[in-house]
């Protein structure tokens, strides 16, 4: 087992969790990671993105040389952190507020960063959220319908905001999951929420095939997010990611150069996939 793969006991009582809290802090690609140039003139949307792996998706980016814009539901200091390190590699950072369930806020985000960046040119979708729930009759309706408009709703609301200010060349990309391939017995509506987002990802790439916009997925593995503490009871927390094929769970910074690869045009000729980075795990 890798010296890094136990966590101590911890929990956080809101959603989608604060980088602040957790112990240890997930590390930052923004330390590690050496761009090249890839998004030169580009500039990407990326939700979730003040923590997570939308935090280090919008890091690498930035360091890949585009501007970005990034949503967060109420997390301000975790937004503030994220805002200073992109615009610490010399890039223009702009950070949204608000609800992605709302379709209003959506138009917003979209119109705003066309407005003032002057382009659209990537859409990363990250942001979801995650109830645990022991029996499918304990999940209520209310939560059933949170679930699904963060995670799918606002997909579909951002996605139709931006495409208008997308051309040719642009590149969308979605953040499933594993449990969209091998489920999860406490996260039947979330596991359900990745499917979606596999068959939305399939579907749309067919649809915008002419219009020369690629869309595809990745389906990450345990990854040590805020969404974890925020989830799981402490003393699932601390061991996390065990049960991987390498012992542990990974870090977002792991996870974001698949991110880097489907947005640049090293991978021009790929659309309609999804690339799994799970650490070992092998599922169709």
């Amino acid at each position: 087992m890798a010296d890094d793969a136990a966590r101590p006991p911890q929990h956080q009582d809101h959603q989608p969790g604060s980088r602040a809290e957790m112990e240890p802090r997930p590390k930052d690609c923004a330390l590690d990671y050496r761009g090249s140039g890839k998004l030169t003139g580009k500039v990407a949307i990326v939700t979730g993105g003040d923590s997570g792996i939308g935090r280090s998706v919008a890091i690498a980016f930035a360091k890949e040389a585009a501007d970005v814009a990034f949503v967060y539901k109420d997390e301000r200091c975790d937004a503030q952190g994220a805002a200073k390190l992109i615009t610490e590699t010399g890039r223009r950072a702009h950070g949204f507020m608000g609800d992605l369930g709302d379709p209003a806020f959506c138009r917003e985000v979209a119109d705003k960063t066309f407005e003032r960046l002057g382009r659209i040119d990537i859409l990363v979708n990250t942001a979801s959220e995650q109830h645990v729930q022991e029996r499918l009759e304990d999940i209520s309706p209310e939560q059933l319908e949170r679930t699904f408009r963060t995670n799918v709703f606002g997909m579909f609301f951002l996605t139709q905001a931006c495409l208008p200010h997308m051309g040719e060349g642009a590149a969308i990309v979605t953040t499933a999951s594993v449990t969209a391939f091998k489920g999860n017995p406490t996260l039947v509506d979330y596991s359900s929420t990745k499917g979606a987002q596999v068959s939305f990802t399939r579907s749309l790439a067919e649809q915008l095939t002419e219009r020369k916009i690629r869309v595809n997925a990745v389906a990450p593995g345990p990854v040590w997010t805020p969404l974890i503490p925020a989830s799981f009871d402490a003393e699932k927390v601390s061991k996390f990611g065990q049960d991987n094929p390498q012992g542990r769970a990974a870090e977002a910074d792991e996870i974001a150069p698949a991110f880097v690869y489907l947005a640049s045009d090293d991978s021009r000729f790929v659309t309609g996939q999804v690339i799994h980075v799970n650490g070992g795990s092998y599922y169709g």
